[in-house]
């Protein structure tokens, strides 16, 4: 881990270009924010020229590739950061000038031992698409198969062990600050992102995403995944089948190839819920630019570096939600969140189910086109806040994805009824999974088991833990020494770690505040 001293450089770097584009002002108005960030703000404003307007996109892609990433996630957040911000991190798009063609054929070349020409017949040095982390070429293979490359540019696996090293660093000194700040659990969520971003910048780990989902996908029509070739596939270098398509996000195109926008919106959101509830592995970067429509209707997505997973316990209690809502059964909801733990046993049931209730109830029957989603969530958020609900970092990443596919399908069929359309795929997964029959089987094969592991649980009947909520257990943090505890240690100015404090608390609230953590 980074001295201290680097951290303040990084975290005071960012806050001054945040402050720059105004994208800090928005946390002095925030009554959850805590008072000292509040007052160190203007520290960071001191002699900066503001915009009038925050200029998300701006400063986030000042900052670099992670930020961008950050940004992008935003953009599908308006419940958070508001309709403004929303439109205008939108502007922000996931592309950097490419890396020079010799300088991707040196990966390939060193990843794989061979030359260029041995791995591909044709290799365009032109790339389709550059991003912040790989860019991605279109290819032959000596088989006559055109594929796509994709190749992580040049140390950026580095550059963001940098930038999360610091943000460990800042989680811990806003965790510490405690109230609203702890019960956003930044530590944990940036453990988690930390798990996230591994996976990313491995491009065998998204090549074995692509291939589980693609099993996990098989019998749903008109959605597909891309095929890998493992034999050009390395950590640094993805090769798949190349896609002819229009990006869903093209709707003139959509209407002049005469696809059904509806029934494509339809075919979207089903396609997420089979993922997120039957097999517990979904596609999270389910954007615009991530979503093909093949000539036949297919759906094809591409892009598996996040992707997200719950256990059946969760997808149980998911679906059970989701099918409260619809029907408008907030006592079950209620009991849900209280048996997943996710709201603590002080409060009432009762009066948890009424406030779900007004939230519910104006969303029932109603299209997506009456409704204001950011007003939706807004409501949830409260309750979370007013029922001492803790972040569920393992949950995040299936409600951004749930927005997500909310706007695309929006985007193709405005009025849109997103209850009406899961309604039967979970009311049929929940009498496949919780019904009778289901029940008396689940029961057989635990029984079984249980019975087999009586040994083992004999001599470990000391050692029970009391029952586990909803969330997977936590993976082990960093250990992070506060500079106020660095203080009883060493004599001398303290004015940089006070600084150092002020910018990390400030960089990660912000980021806990507009949906990052």
């Amino acid at each position: 881990m980074a001295r201290p001293a680097t951290h303040i450089w990084r975290l005071g770097k960012w806050a001054r270009v945040a402050a720059r584009h105004g994208a800090l002002r928005g946390i002095r108005h925030d009554p959850n924010a805590p008072v000292p960030v509040k007052r160190l703000i203007r520290l960071f404003s001191i002699g900066t020229v503001k915009r009038r307007v925050p200029d998300y996109a701006g400063a986030f892609r000042a900052i670099g590739p992670a930020a961008i990433k950050l940004g992008q996630t935003l953009a599908t957040r308006p419940d958070i950061v508001g309709e403004e911000a929303a439109r205008n991190l939108l502007t922000l798009q996931d592309s950097l000038p490419p890396e020079p063609f010799e300088q991707i054929r040196a990966t390939i070349e060193t990843g794989f031992g061979q030359p260029l020409s041995a791995l591909y017949a044709e290799f365009d040095p032109v790339p389709v698409g550059a991003a912040s982390i790989a860019q991605v070429h279109r290819a032959t293979t000596a088989q006559g198969r055109d594929v796509a490359v994709k190749v992580l540019r040049a140390g950026i696996r580095e550059k963001f062990a940098r930038d999360i090293d610091t943000y460990e660093w800042a989680a811990a000194h806003l965790e510490a600050l405690g109230g609203e700040a702890a019960r956003l659990r930044p530590r944990l969520t940036i453990a988690n992102f930390k798990r996230w971003t591994a996976r990313e910048l491995d491009l065998r780990r998204e090549a074995a995403s692509a291939s589980e989902l693609a099993e996990a996908m098989v019998g749903a029509q008109g959605y597909r995944i891309p095929a890998i070739d493992w034999d050009r596939t390395n950590g640094r270098v993805l090769t798949l089948e190349w896609v002819d398509g229009v990006k869903i996000a093209d709707i003139d195109a959509l209407r002049a190839a005469g696809h059904d926008l509806p029934a494509l919106a339809r075919r979207l959101v089903l396609a997420f819920l089979k993922q997120a509830i039957s097999s517990g592995f979904f596609h999270a970067d389910m954007h615009q630019g991530n979503l093909f429509v093949q000539a036949d209707g297919t759906i094809v997505a591409i892009d598996f570096g996040i992707m997200g997973r719950i256990d059946r316990r969760a997808r149980q209690w998911l679906a059970e939600i989701l099918y409260g809502l619809i029907t408008g059964n907030y006592r079950r909801v209620a009991e849900i969140h209280f048996e997943a733990q996710y709201v603590p046993s002080h409060h009432s049931v009762d009066e948890f189910a009424t406030a779900l209730r007004a939230v519910g109830e104006p969303m029932r029957g109603k299209p997506v086109s009456e409704l204001s989603v950011g007003q939706m969530l807004d409501g949830l958020f409260a309750i979370t806040r007013d029922f001492d609900m803790q972040t569920q970092p393992h949950l995040l990443l299936l409600q951004k994805t749930m927005v997500m596919v909310e706007g695309i399908a929006t985007s193709l069929d405005p009025a849109i009824n997103m209850w009406d359309v899961s309604a039967p795929f979970v009311r049929e997964w929940i009498r496949d999974e919780l019904g009778p029959e289901a029940a008396l089987a689940e029961r057989i094969r635990t029984d079984t088991e249980t019975l087999l592991r009586v040994p083992a649980l004999i001599r470990r009947l000391e050692e029970q833990f009391p029952p586990r909520g909803g969330a997977p257990d936590p993976p082990p943090l960093p250990d992070v020494e506060l500079v106020w505890e660095r203080r009883s240690r060493e004599r001398g100015p303290m004015i940089g770690y006070v600084l150092a404090t002020a910018a990390g608390a400030a960089l990660v609230w912000l980021s806990a505040t507009l949906g990052y953590l």
